[in-house]
């Protein structure tokens, strides 16, 4: 964060703004490996669904066989998921405690999103981790993740990508924190999903949620094996609705990093408050268990 003085006025920069600062020149990169297009040919849409089908089917073996979840709130996701108005986005939120955060939190979906991709979220990850190969963007783009430069703000190609889809009703997932939070401390969350939901045509419905113990299936340390016989609680909040938000800030003549920052804010804020209620309900949920 940089501190940048207009006047008489204070306003707090942020670093994925940087670029947009005058005297800050900034090179936007794209990322070496980019499969995808407006209108994919059956081919792809044929490994796409088989990606897809296979990593949901995991994620449900994962869940209902070889560890344990309490989901608290699940019909808030099927509402949001299945029951939105047409052309509509959604936009979940969630902390980022493991790698494996994504797929393994969606072993929660009806397994009749299995056989229906276009249902699936899309979710940005980074490019100097999840793209590094060929066959490795190859596999995560059919998945629906799509790479992301950190560190080159919040106007890049995938960001606009991302808008794109969230345009055409689909439903895309975000980890605000920005990377994998091992210490689980705070860490302000990254304005990209202000700008996801203030951009968007129609503003999406953004659904906050907190999970705990996924770190647990998958530690942050060698060797990098998923483990079984573990324990995950998943809190979904309550959605979150910015229309009238953004329609008002804008008649106020707010600028865009403004409305990032507030729609930002308030949602860490939420992620937060679900924070100290889904640890105290791991605890609760699995006492007796232990």
């Amino acid at each position: 964060m940089i501190l940048h003085r207009n006047h008489i006025k204070t306003v707090f920069v942020d670093d994925m703004d940087l670029q947009h600062v005058q005297g800050v020149n900034r090179i936007q990169r794209d990322p070496k490996y980019w499969f995808f297009s407006e209108r994919p040919n059956k081919i792809w849409s044929f490994f796409s669904f088989l990606v897809i089908f296979l990593s949901l089917v995991y994620c449900k073996v994962m869940k209902g066989l070889l560890n344990t979840y309490k989901i608290h709130n699940k019909e808030r996701l099927y509402k949001c998921l299945y029951d939105r108005e047409e052309k509509r986005g959604l936009v979940t939120v969630s902390n980022h405690d493991s790698c494996m955060d994504d797929p393994l939190l969606w072993g929660c979906l009806k397994w009749r999103n299995t056989v229906q991709p276009a249902k699936v979220r899309w979710i940005t990850a980074a490019n100097d981790i999840c793209f590094t190969k060929w066959s490795h963007a190859l596999f995560f783009s059919l998945g629906r993740v799509v790479p992301i430069i950190r560190g080159d703000g919040v106007y890049q190609r995938s960001m606009d990508f991302i808008i794109e889809k969230i345009n055409n009703g689909d439903w895309t997932h975000i980890f605000p924190e920005g990377r994998v939070n091992i210490d689980k401390s705070f860490i302000r969350f990254k304005w990209g999903v202000g700008r996801l939901v203030a951009e968007a045509k129609k503003i999406p419905v953004v659904l906050p949620m907190y999970h705990v113990g996924m770190d647990d299936i998958l530690p942050n340390n060698k060797p990098y094996v998923p483990r079984i016989r573990k324990k995950v609680t998943l809190l979904i909040g309550q959605p979150m609705e910015f229309t009238e938000d953004v329609e008002l800030m804008r008649l106020m003549k707010k600028t865009p990093t403004e409305i990032r920052k507030y729609i930002t804010d308030k949602i860490q804020d939420e992620i937060y408050k679900l924070k100290e209620k889904a640890e105290r309900l791991h605890v609760e949920s699995f006492q007796e268990q232990v």
